[in-house]
């Protein structure tokens, strides 16, 4: 086992070692992900020193989203019950900050390397992907990430997120492509506006990345938006008014009814005076609230969901596209260097007989150079010249799939992002071009019988990963025999399953 091979077993022991404490449900994934690993590395789909068990996040994450003063910080305080984040008008943090639980009654802050180089948090070596978009940017990872600390009970077992303000122009590249990699990991995405803000349609750029960019996602339900400090409208004429413009604004970008909440933070609301309206508002925003918070609780059993809904789908995505994508490309490979031998030996049989014709070396239709005699008396220079011209023509037929390889490879590169497979396509491309391997091998590197039972098994697995939730957190039978009862029972009836 070499260094970088050491590196990430030791990752996911230290993994299975924090699940058995925190979430012993999900162990056993942890082995499923090491069989699709080990596919995926003979197929050269990840490297020694990778694995589809770090690419995931395995504690659940909310993150809050919004706009500079949209009360993101207030909300995370008091949901917390601590005072943890500054919160102001004005902007008071540009950098993401992931919050999560402690044992240690006091509060810290960490550094961003702190996230870059943790596989268990959802930040993991992003540094390569902000370099990518901002060159130079990557070695500043503290400018854009800190970790925090609290003993909040609220954070067991999850990991909380707060963003900058999302109409900020410094860093704006990074912080959209961070923004866009978090809500892609996320089992729930809180979006707040102002509602003190005049004119929602003026923030038409903002509307569209937070509104019209997610609501077409496949997991647009984890979207919920938020019209916060609602209690600032209440010294309106028609308070009403605000509410209805927000809601036109999101109606115009696709927003559908339900998923459009209003609030404010009791501890720093604005008197209002009218004992109807104060009740008619109080009404609204805790019944908002507690729907938010409702589905803040119940981030852990989607996040244990997903992550065995990737397992799953990781498996199924290596057998049914990754393997038909690297056939179809070592198809189109072995088309093109047939017919780069055929042009390059066809225009050098053309080339050689136009200069043999030129020197003399054909007597009707017959080939005698004045060497042939010579040579076919000696059969070592005459063996030795079939050997070198053996030798050229394979040498040629070797620079013409190197070159094939390469041009279909570079091309692999840059869009094989846009074929969602989770894995290195061009690497493992790479591994079946090598000048020892045919073109007319059909079957990519690393896959065969043994890698297709592999795969089953994987799921398999997560297919009983799934009923072992369901008996967790569902009861159809309505049975109220404890579950250790239960399972003991079903073990001792014939037939029965023991799950």
């Amino acid at each position: 086992m070499n260094s970088a091979e050491k590196l990430i077993h030791g990752r996911l022991k230290h993994l299975e070692s924090h699940l058995e404490q925190e979430n012993p449900i999900l162990l056993n994934t942890v082995q499923s992900f090491k069989k699709l690993d080990r596919v995926a590395r003979k197929m050269r789909l990840i490297g020694s020193d990778e694995s589809y068990a770090t690419q995931i996040p395995w504690w659940p994450l909310i993150t809050v989203l919004g706009t500079f003063s949209s009360g993101k910080s207030t909300f995370i305080n008091h949901y917390l019950d601590h005072k943890l984040q500054r919160s102001g008008n004005q902007a008071v943090d540009d950098r993401f900050t992931v919050i999560c639980y402690s044992r240690e009654k006091t509060a810290h802050a960490l550094p961003g390397v702190a996230l870059d180089s943790d596989p268990r948090f959802p930040f993991y070596q992003i540094s390569n992907e902000i370099e990518m978009v901002s060159k130079g940017e990557g070695q500043r990872i503290d400018a854009y990430l800190q970790l925090k600390t609290c003993p909040s009970e609220q954070l067991r077992g999850k990991i909380l997120i707060d963003s900058p303000g999302f109409d900020a122009d410094a860093q704006r590249n990074a912080t959209l492509r961070l923004t866009d990699h978090i809500i892609d990991l996320s089992d729930l995405v809180l979006v707040f506006f102002d509602a003190r803000h005049p004119e929602p349609g003026a923030m038409k750029d903002t509307l569209d990345h937070l509104v019209s960019n997610t609501i077409s996602r496949p997991d647009s339900g984890k979207f919920l938006y938020i019209l916060n400090q609602i209690d600032t409208t209440a010294r309106e004429d028609n308070p009403e008014e605000v509410v209805a413009a927000w809601q036109r604004a999101m109606g115009d970008r696709g927003l559908t009814a339900g998923r459009f909440y209003t609030i404010y933070n009791p501890s720093a609301a604005v008197p209002i005076e009218d004992d109807q309206l104060r009740e008619r508002f109080e009404r609204k925003r805790d019944a908002d609230m507690e729907e938010i918070h409702s589905r803040m609780r119940e981030v852990e059993i989607e996040r244990a969901y997903r992550i065995v809904g990737s397992l799953e789908k990781t498996a199924l995505d290596i057998e049914g596209r990754a393997v038909p994508a690297l056939q179809a490309a070592m198809a189109r490979w072995k088309k093109r260097v047939l017919w780069g031998d055929a042009m390059v030996f066809g225009l050098g049989l053309v080339m050689l007989l136009i200069w043999s014709v030129n020197v003399g070396y054909w007597q009707g239709m017959a080939f005698a150079p004045p060497w042939l005699e010579s040579l076919s008396a000696n059969s070592t220079a005459l063996y030795g010249s079939i050997l070198a011209v053996v030798l050229v023509v394979f040498g040629l037929h070797l620079t013409i799939k190197n070159l094939a390889a390469r041009s279909m490879g570079a091309s692999l590169a840059r869009h094989g992002g846009k074929l969602s497979i989770r894995g290195n396509l061009a690497r493992a491309f790479q591994r079946n071009t090598k000048p020892w391997r045919s073109i007319f091998n059909k079957s990519p590197v690393g896959w065969g019988h043994f890698s297709r039972k592999r795969l089953k098994q994987v799921i398999e697995d997560a297919d009983n990963y799934v009923q072992t939730l369901n008996d967790r957190f569902t009861n159809p039978s309505g049975d109220d025999l404890p579950r250790e009862t239960a399972t003991e029972e079903g073990e001792k009836e014939p037939g029965g399953t023991g799950t």
